[in-house]
């Protein structure tokens, strides 16, 4: 399996953009942005089938789309975003957007399927290298801006109290977020973006209740995740988003599953001592 170029790029490129996803999902389900990585995703498929349009990488277009998008949020206020109204124009226009941007394309069939449903196999190498460097990026700034963000994030009206710049921090973090959200794209598409900025996350918050051991944690849900979603995919022919998506699920289950029962045997462990 490993001998061929497009699974090791495969790997590669999974395997950074799982490290990654979890870190700052942790982040994005302690913020409550998970609508956010929706939105981006959408969004970003408009500015990936201009790209399309206008012949330069789809990646450029996505990334260039949601940093805008990312900077225009951070200046209303994410609060406006969240109302249901505001969500559903900003989908409407972006599927619209996209959909008219690919029907201008001469590359409409096969761009449509990327861009939406992600295509994990034809990362090449000049990609896995775009995809390290972009992710680098994020995994550094968000190690330099780890402890205010750790506060902002987990204790918001303490950061406010003391007076620690929020309004930087939630811009500085939507672009990390535009850029994390256009690299998973590659991978799973941009209508399942969520499962990796998210699904990890939120299954590592039931199994631990420190911040440095739910990154670790989130990080390697995804990474198996992939890992078995290309394994499988290899074997079976299955659509890898699909498997992918399938086995973080099963994942996020299995964590609920045992929180469940580790606070069902919480009481009889107390009433023994």
């Amino acid at each position: 399996m490993l001998h061929f170029d497009f699974m090791r790029h495969a790997f590669i490129a999974g395997t950074i953009v799982s490290i990654m996803c979890g870190v700052i999902g942790v982040y994005v389900i302690a913020r409550n942005h998970s609508f956010v990585a929706h939105v981006f995703s959408h969004i970003g498929f408009s500015g990936s089938s201009f790209a399309v349009y206008m012949g330069f990488n789809p990646l450029n277009g996505f990334l260039l789309f949601t940093v805008v998008s990312a900077l225009a949020m951070g200046q209303m206020g994410v609060k406006v975003f969240r109302r249901e109204v505001s969500i559903n124009v900003i989908l409407s226009l972006s599927l619209g957007l996209g959909l008219l941007f690919l029907s201008l394309s001469t590359k409409h069939a096969n761009s449509m399927a990327s861009l939406l449903f992600g295509n994990i196999l034809g990362i090449n190498a000049n990609a896995v290298w775009q995809i390290s460097l972009l992710s680098m990026l994020v995994l550094v700034l968000l190690f330099l801006g780890y402890r205010m963000l750790n506060f902002d994030s987990f204790d918001p009206v303490g950061a406010q109290a003391a007076g620690l710049p929020s309004r930087f921090i939630s811009i500085a973090f939507l672009l990390l977020l535009a850029v994390a959200t256009a690299e998973a794209s590659q991978m799973v598409g941009a209508l399942m973006v969520f499962t990796l900025m998210t699904i990890p996350a939120a299954a590592a918050r039931h199994l631990s209740r420190s911040i440095g051991s739910m990154i670790v944690i989130a990080a390697l849900i995804a990474i198996i995740g992939v890992w078995t979603g290309l394994v499988v995919g290899y074997y079976s022919n299955l659509p890898i988003t699909f498997l992918i998506t399938a086995f973080e699920g099963v994942l996020y289950f299995a964590s609920f599953g045992w929180c469940v029962l580790r606070e069902r045997m919480t009481p009889h462990e107390a009433t023994a001592v």
